[in-house]
């Protein structure tokens, strides 16, 4: 059987190892630095968002996050650092964030997402409803007029990509959310968007893996490659070396340092986002959210509650910085003046780092020079919206078939 290694057991590295393993063909080792519980597919929001196919590099993100940088509550900041890899990617995002490279990314990011959207249903058919898939759309909230009237302009793009939305005013969504006072004025529901537990979806798929016979290598981390000519024959870990006959890199943040040990160059910074999950709330919100301009988000599952958001870009570092998270907070009381939460724990606050490329777009297909190493990662906030895509892709390439898509925006060394 021949041998494939794929490197991260967040939602890439396991939606990879699902859709390989369905041929029988493979034998599968999933490598993890940790055991899976503490990557940044574990903790985030549960999005599956067909509605965000705008790029993270975009018109205005630079500006506004000059505006934020001053502030030690801000929903983004930068850490001035004068490495290279920083400097260059600092550069490229920057050079991305316009209208154009917009209009030429969004279509291809809408088909990414759709497709995944639709894969996610069945992945929930084929493993099991155990992961609180709810397909209820997410709701666009706006606390002011002004943000409320730029958030319509989303309507033009939506109808291009056959987007179901609609428009809310503040009593039909007071009406949406009979438990919880609001204080909103008005809101967009992305109708084809859903919403998961992503712990459990990472749980889920993990035992599901095993029990059809995909290895785990948990706590262990890589170290190197040993190359010959074009091709990688091993991977070398602190816990022994793994002979391979493919491989895929899905190592979230810590993607570029795997790589570049592969000889592969890629642009890539980690900006943490945090969150809370509170277990029960007695009166919860229905509908998943992102509180356009409070700059965060929110997602219940039936009683639980899980608040998150902010975009630091500091390096790879897991340290928490308590006034971002009162940062979250306030903005979600100030939406939600009605919902009876209290601020959580300092040692309680889950963080993550995001892998972000500087468009925006995902790292997905073959890595240049190497023929059997592959990359999927670099999906910024939309890892789980686009998870199970990436996962077919990867599967399709190795088994020499045309993809489902046109992946051409997403190609590993667009930035050498």
């Amino acid at each position: 059987m021949e041998k494939i290694i794929i490197v991260g057991g967040g939602v890439n590295g396991l939606c990879a190892a699902y859709y390989l393993q369905k041929r029988n063909t493979f034998d599968i080792t999933v490598i993890d630095r940790g055991d899976i519980s503490d990557n940044c597919s574990f903790g985030n929001m549960g999005f599956l968002s067909p509605s965000h196919f705008i790029p993270l590099a975009s018109p205005g993100v630079i500006s506004e996050g000059l505006k934020y940088m001053l502030s030690s509550t801000s929903p983004f900041y930068i850490k001035p650092r004068l490495t290279m890899p920083f400097l260059q990617w600092a550069i490229k995002f920057y050079q991305n964030s316009n209208q154009k490279t917009v209009e030429k990314n969004a279509p291809h990011l809408s088909e990414l997402l759709n497709l995944s959207r639709r894969l996610m249903n069945e992945i929930r058919d084929d493993i099991g409803d155990v992961f609180d898939m709810e397909e209820i759309g997410c709701m666009m909230m706006c606390h002011s007029q002004k943000a409320f009237e730029e958030e319509l302009k989303l309507l033009e793009g939506a109808k291009k990509f056959n987007l179901e939305v609609e428009v809310l005013n503040r009593e039909e969504l007071q009406k949406r959310e009979p438990d919880v006072e609001l204080d909103i004025y008005g809101a967009l529901l992305f109708k084809d968007d859903a919403h998961i537990h992503p712990g459990k979806f990472i749980v889920a798929m993990k035992n599901y893996l095993e029990n059809n016979g995909v290895n785990f290598q948990l706590n262990t981390t890589v170290t190197g490659f040993k190359k010959n000519h074009h091709k990688i024959g091993s991977v070398i870990t602190d816990k022994g070396t793994f002979t391979a006959d493919e491989i895929v890199l899905a190592a979230g943040s810590w993607l570029a340092k795997l790589a570049k040990l592969a000889g592969i160059k890629l642009l890539l910074e980690g900006g943490k986002g945090y969150s809370y999950t509170y277990e029960y709330v007695e009166k919860n919100i229905r509908y998943p959210a992102i509180l356009v301009d409070g700059r965060c988000a929110v997602t219940p599952w039936h009683h639980m509650l899980r608040i998150g958001g902010t975009m630091e870009f500091s390096g790879i570092n897991d340290d928490v910085l308590i006034k971002r998270m009162e940062g979250i907070f306030n903005s979600v009381k100030k939406f939600y003046p009605g919902l009876k939460i209290e601020f959580p724990p300092k040692d309680k606050i889950w963080t993550g780092l995001r892998p972000v490329s500087p468009d925006g777009l995902p790292y997905l297909g073959k890595a240049p020079g190497i023929d059997n190493l592959l990359v999927s990662g670099g999906n910024a906030m939309l890892g789980i919206s686009e998870g199970a895509a990436a996962g077919q892709i990867i599967s399709d390439i190795v088994e020499k078939r045309s993809t489902p898509i046109d992946i051409s925006a997403f190609k590993v060394e667009r930035f050498n």
